[in-house]
């Protein structure tokens, strides 16, 4: 039971059985059965353990090169997965990858069992605050004033549309090439949580978002991918609400802002862990980018985003408490220190480091 206690992922794993648990409910009291949400990138079964080996390969290949040249480096490769990747560290990095997984799924099936279960929205109350807010004017109409509907529109949606591959891609980073397991722990943790906090403010402030409630606003926008997106998710979604047990998923949600918190999470887990400076000014930037484009599109009303900020905070601090690493501010994480922990006792050490994510 102690053990089970220091170990870094007792509550990440806690919490995936936990929501899991809750979709099946759902899924089973409302006779909609539990689907994997696919995207363009592919089922996240199937990406998320690819992404974990890819980071492994990167992370070994080039060590066993710089040690033996590439004429000896398949011994060499051996050695290190010898030496370094215990059967205890793939066991961590696996819970991350399985209970990030778990969260995500159910978040996904619950967000689109909303509307069966509330019949109403809050998009004119919030719609009205954010005309208060500005002034008596709309935000996104603002915004397509200041900035343009030609290039703005386009570069904004790139930097929308990274936020897809971006975030698995810095979980896989992050777990396969840390070694200390419980920041690994935290990372995985935060962003599981981002899921579970989410789904909850979903169901206490149930809305559409500006660009589903009022589309009239972003007619002037031309055609980019946040626009497809956004008409397969509105098709999707008629398409779930006239047959809840077919084979599309509701996927729209405005309060809060996922996007938002998650890559408030990470921009703050990169400031506690004491990332490079490269790598926390492009988080910061990303946010920046992320915050317009939530506006500027219409998936978020001002209220979604500012929630949103304070899901990523909760994400972070919550994860560190429950990790063992409350506390922590700007460790460097240098490379070239300790072996991975894969006891309890040494995954709790604050003396242990990760290689910075770079």
């Amino acid at each position: 039971m102690n053990a089970m206690r220091r170990w870094p992922y007792t509550f990440a794993v806690i919490l995936s059985v936990a929501v899991g648990v809750t979709a099946i409910v759902a899924s089973q009291r409302l006779g909609v059965p539990l689907r994997d949400p696919d995207g363009f990138l592919g089922p996240a079964y199937i990406r998320l353990p690819l992404i974990g080996v890819l980071f492994f390969a990167a992370g070994i290949i080039p060590q066993a090169i710089r040690r033996s040249g590439w004429r000896h480096a398949p011994k060499t490769i051996r050695m290190i997965v010898r030496e370094e990747w215990t059967w205890g560290r793939v066991g961590n990095i696996a819970t991350g990858l399985v209970s990030f997984y778990i969260c995500y799924v159910s978040y996904r099936n619950l967000k689109s069992y909303l509307p069966l279960i509330h019949d109403r929205l809050y998009d004119h109350d919030l719609l009205q605050l954010d005309h208060f807010l500005m002034f008596g004017n709309n935000p996104a109409p603002v915004l397509h004033d200041w900035l343009g509907t030609d290039f703005a529109a386009q570069a904004l949606a790139t930097s929308y549309l990274a936020y897809l591959p971006l975030i698995p891609l810095t979980l896989g980073l992050v777990l396969t090439w840390s070694r200390n397991v419980s920041l690994g722990a935290w990372y995985a943790t935060a962003l599981s949580l981002n899921w579970v906090l989410g789904t909850i403010s979903y169901y206490l402030l149930p809305t559409l978002g500006p660009a589903f409630f009022q589309p009239s606003m972003f007619a002037s926008l031309p055609d980019s991918g946040v626009s497809a997106l956004q008409s397969s998710l509105f098709k999707n979604a008629a398409a779930f609400k006239a047959d809840p047990g077919g084979p599309d998923i509701f996927g729209i949600a405005g309060f809060a802002s996922l996007h938002v918190s998650v890559v408030v999470t990470a921009c703050l887990f990169f400031e506690r862990t004491g990332q490079r400076a490269a790598i926390r000014i492009a988080g910061w930037a990303f946010l920046a980018t992320t915050l317009l484009a939530t506006v500027y599109f219409g998936w978020h009303y001002i209220a979604d985003d500012v929630a949103g900020a304070i899901i990523g905070w909760a994400a972070v601090s919550i994860g560190a408490w429950a990790t063992g690493n409350r506390g922590r501010r700007k460790r460097r994480l240098a490379e070239g220190d300790e072996a991975p922990a894969t006891t309890p006792k040494a995954a709790d050490d604050p003396g242990d480091a990760v290689p910075s994510v770079t």
